[in-house]
């Protein structure tokens, strides 16, 4: 299984970053070690001092594939939840700062967390409210009509580089309001009010 990600793929979130508007989609990869499984703790570790949240819309692929184009894309993912992209923004800024990669800051275990999937249906993928509260306050919300690159466009591209396999999944980016996470903090992640995700920090 292979865990792709989408960076700065809505504008306020880039921005509030201080990161430029990408002209093609920002694609890096997490190892399936750092996949969350349902209803495990989120322990932060050690070697950061600043974990941060990001929640996004991820999609599960459904078809093996391989340089799919934009207008078939849609065949290719059947489900979608919420999931969260924990950085370790100190380590990613240090990194980033020496022009180096940043894999680490994003890839270690457990920095994929992933909430329950429910089949996409008659959903349009491109009209998708979702949102993430901590301790029962909304931090933040966004609607996938908002992306810069749509998933159609986002499997397209990404299959142009990597066969896309049954049970790969694609973290699609994440609006603005990421933020620190704390001891003890409750993360809670929904899509249409259905809350799909749980995760509590340690």
């Amino acid at each position: 299984m292979k865990i792709f990600c989408i960076g700065r793929n809505y504008a306020p979130h880039a921005k509030e970053l201080g990161n430029d508007i990408p002209e093609e989609p920002v694609i890096f990869l997490k190892p399936e070690t750092a996949l969350l499984r349902i209803g495990q703790p989120f322990f932060i570790p050690t070697f950061s001092k600043d974990i941060h949240y990001e929640a996004e819309v991820v999609v599960r692929i459904c078809k093996t594939g391989k340089g799919i184009s934009k207008k078939f894309a849609h065949r290719y993912y059947d489900q979608i939840t919420v999931g969260i992209d924990f950085t370790a923004r100190d380590i990613q800024k240090s990194l980033k700062d020496k022009g180096l990669p940043w894999e680490i800051s994003k890839g270690f275990d457990n920095a994929a967390g992933i909430g329950k999937w429910i089949h996409l249906g008659d959903n349009e993928i491109q009209n998708i409210d979702f949102s993430l509260d901590i301790n029962g306050q909304t931090v933040q919300s966004g609607n996938t009509s908002a992306m810069i690159f749509s998933v159609d466009e986002i499997i397209s591209y990404i299959s142009q580089f990597y066969t896309l396999k049954i049970g790969d999944i694609v973290y699609t980016g994440t609006p603005a309001g990421v933020g620190k996470i704390n001891n003890g903090d409750t993360l809670t992640g929904s899509i249409s009010q259905t809350k799909l995700l749980e995760i509590k920090v340690k």
